[in-house]
C-alpha cells in the first residue's frame, strides 16, 4: 500500500500546550508505516490554500520532542473560517488540488468549535469531489467551550495561571491596603484590583480563580461570569460591602461579562473574522464604574496574551491531555475512523482518572458550551464545591521546562517548506 501525507495545522488563539498536540501528531505519525509524512500548514489552513506546507520530517526527534514543552504554535496560527461551498466553492476546490498535489489523505485539525466546523466540511466535500480523505477533528481552547469533551487541551494551564496569579495578587493588594480611607495612608492605598480573563461566552477561565480563595473572604471577593447578566448596582453594593468589611475588593471579570439584555459590557462594536463580536475591554468599564461611584483607589489589569502564553506555569494534566489528543487523533485516522474528534472523558474526580473516547465532529462544530449554573454560588460571584472538584485535577501538577540562564528553553524549528507544485491561488496571493 502508498503511504499517504498526513496535513496537520493549528488553527484559532494558540495556547501553551498546543505544541504538545503537535508532538503527539508528528511522533505518532512517525511510528506508523503506512502513514508518509506530516506536513504542517504555514499559519493554519492558510498555508493549505497557499501551499505553504512545512515538511516536519526534516526536524530532528529532539526538536519535535521539545515542541512539548514549547508554548505558541510552532508553525503559525490563523483565524480564517471557510466559508460555505455555496458562497465560496474555489476555497474548497483549491484544498482538493493542494492535497491530491501532495499525496496528502489524512487531514488533521486543531482548533476550536469554528475548527471542528471546517474539518467537518473538508471530510463531506472531499468525497463529493473526488479525492476521499479521512479528517479528524482535534480539540484546543482555551475557553473550554467545546461540547461532549470533559475539558479541552489548553484550559487546564490557563485555568492554573489565573488562579496562581489571583492569589499572589490578591496577596500583593492585601498587604497594601492601610486601615480605612480616613486612617493615615489609607487614602494612597488601593482599595480594589481587577483582572479581566478571557471568556466571551463561557466564564470558565473566570471560574478558575475562585481556586485562589482558600478560606472565607479570602480573595477573589467578586467575579463575574457570561452566564451570569451583570447588575450594575448589585455590582457596585457588593464592591463597597468587601471594602467595607476587608479593606479591599479583589474581582475577576470575565470579558463576555454582558447585561440582561445580551449586551456587553465592553461590546467595542466591530466583528473578528470569525463573526464574533470584538470586545474592547471589560476591566477600565468596570474600574470607571467604581471611580465613579466611590472614588476607590484601583489597579486593573488584562492577562490577555499572558495567560495563554504561560508555559512555565502549565499544568501537567493538560500537558499530558494535550499530547494523548494528538496521539488519539493519528490513532484515529491510521485505523480509517473519519470524521471524528477525540475526547477526554472523565472516570473520576478521587483520585483523578481519564481515558480518551470520541464524538463525531457534527456534533461539535460550531457549539459553544457554557458553565451548568451548579458551578456557580447561589449570589452569582463565586464558584461552588462541585465547581472546585472539577477544576482541581485540571490545574494539577507542574511540567515545567528546561531552563537555560534563568529562561525557559524552548524550541524553534526550522519549519521549512516543500516545493509548490501549483499555480497560486488567487484570493490568497495579495
Amino acid at each position: 500500500m502508498a503511504t499517504e501525507n498526513v496535513f496537520y495545522a493549528q488553527s484559532g488563539g494558540v495556547t501553551s500546550v498546543i505544541n504538545a498536540t503537535a508532538c503527539g501528531v508528528i511522533e505518532t505519525a512517525r511510528s506508523i508505516k503506512k502513514m508518509g509524512k506530516v506536513l504542517a500548514g504555514r499559519n493554519g489552513i492558510i498555508g493549505a490554500l497557499c501551499e505553504e506546507l512545512i515538511d516536519t520530517s526534516l526536524e530532528s526527534p529532539q526538536a519535535v520532542a521539545g515542541l512539548r514543552h514549547t508554548p505558541g504554535g510552532a508553525f503559525g496560527s490563523c483565524r480564517y473560517k471557510l466559508k460555505s461551498i455555496d458562497n465560496n466553492l474555489a476555497e474548497y476546490q483549491r484544498l482538493v488540488e493542494v492535497f491530491r498535489a501532495h499525496d496528502i489523505g489524512y487531514f488533521l485539525y486543531n482548533g476550536g468549535g469554528d475548527s471542528q466546523d471546517t474539518a467537518h466540511k473538508v471530510s463531506q466535500l472531499s468525497v463529493d469531489m473526488g479525492y476521499p480523505m479521512i479528517c479528524i477533528g482535534i480539540p484546543k481552547t482555551v475557553d473550554n467551550d467545546l461540547p461532549v469533551t470533559d475539558n479541552c487541551p489548553g484550559f487546564g494551564s490557563v485555568a492554573k495561571y489565573v488562579a496562581v496569579s489571583t492569589l499572589e495578587a490578591g496577596i500583593d493588594v492585601k498587604s497594601m491596603a492601610v486601615g480605612k480611607e480616613s486612617s493615615p495612608g489609607g487614602e494612597s492605598s488601593t482599595r480594589v484590583f481587577l483582572l479581566e480573563v478571557m471568556g466571551r461566552h463561557a466564564g470558565w477561565i473566570a471560574a478558575a480563580a475562585g481556586m485562589a480563595r482558600d478560606q472565607r473572604n479570602a480573595p477573589p471577593h467578586i467575579i463575574l461570569f457570561p452566564e451570569i447578566p451583570f447588575d450594575r448596582q448589585g455590582f457596585l453594593n457588593k464592591v463597597k460591602d468587601t471594602v467595607d468589611s476587608e479593606g479591599f475588593c479583589v474581582i475577576v471579570a470575565s470579558e463576555g461579562t454582558r447585561y440582561e439584555d445580551g449586551r456587553f459590557v465592553a461590546d467595542a462594536g466591530v466583528q473578528d473574522a470569525f463573526g464574533h463580536t470584538q470586545l474592547g475591554g471589560v476591566a477600565p468599564t468596570l474600574i470607571d464604574m467604581i471611580k465613579q461611584a466611590y472614588s476607590y483607589k484601583c489597579h486593573w489589569s488584562v492577562a490577555d496574551y499572558l495567560q495563554r502564553a504561560a508555559r512555565h506555569v502549565a499544568s501537567a494534566t493538560d500537558v499530558e491531555q494535550a499530547y494523548a489528543v494528538g496521539k488519539a487523533a493519528v490513532e484515529f485516522a491510521a485505523s480509517g475512523k473519519n470524521a471524528v474528534m477525540p475526547t477526554i472523558v472523565r472516570l473520576n474526580d478521587k483520585p483523578y482518572q481519564w481515558e480518551i473516547g470520541e464524538v463525531p465532529l457534527a456534533r461539535v462544530a460550531n457549539v459553544e458550551r457554557s458553565m451548568p449554573r451548579s458551578y456557580i454560588s447561589k449570589d452569582g460571584y463565586g464558584i461552588t464545591g462541585a465547581c472546585r472538584a472539577y477544576l482541581e485535577p485540571l490545574i494539577s501538577g507542574e511540567d515545567s521546562p528546561p531552563y537555560h540562564n534563568g529562561i525557559p528553553a524552548y524550541v524553534r524549528l526550522q519549519n521549512k517548506q516543500v516545493r509548490k507544485k501549483l499555480p497560486a491561488f488567487p484570493p490568497m496571493s495579495q
